[in-house]
């Protein structure tokens, strides 16, 4: 595992619970999906440049386990680190947290690098790569 963690703040709005205000369990999804983005778009990696150059990442696999409900305007934290890194894959493990430090959700998502126009794997640039291993 790295050494390097990203953290990105998530308040949880409405939108994001279901009837009881408790977050509907596919929106941890959708908050580890903007902590990824949000991570690179720091480090000065924009998907959309990527996306021109016929770059994309996609998610291949999540394993994915709820601890703790979390609930309508709860500030939570998603903390991401990078698992391994290989040629055309790289293997998140993130958590989420809420503001007394209870691990909320965490999940170990894979995540592949493919040409866009043939959807199918390809390595991940070299300038992503090395600024990749530089937070590990």
């Amino acid at each position: 595992m790295s050494n390097a963690t990203f953290s990105f703040p998530i308040r949880v709005y409405y939108e994001d619970t279901d009837a009881g205000g408790i977050v509907y369990y596919a929106n941890y999804l959708k908050f580890f999906e903007r902590a990824r983005t949000e991570w690179l778009r720091a480090l000065g990696i924009e998907q959309d440049f990527l996306l021109a150059k016929d770059v994309a990442f996609v998610v291949r696999q999540v394993m994915m386990d709820n601890t703790k409900a979390a609930k309508f305007n709860e500030l939570l934290t998603v903390q991401s680190q990078i698992s391994s890194l290989k040629r055309a894959s790289i293997l998140f493990k993130q958590e989420i947290v809420n503001q007394v430090g209870q691990r909320v959700c965490s999940a170990e998502i894979k995540v592949a690098c493919i040409s866009l126009q043939e959807m199918k794997a390809r390595a991940i640039p070299a300038e992503v790569t090395e600024v990749l291993k530089g937070v590990r």
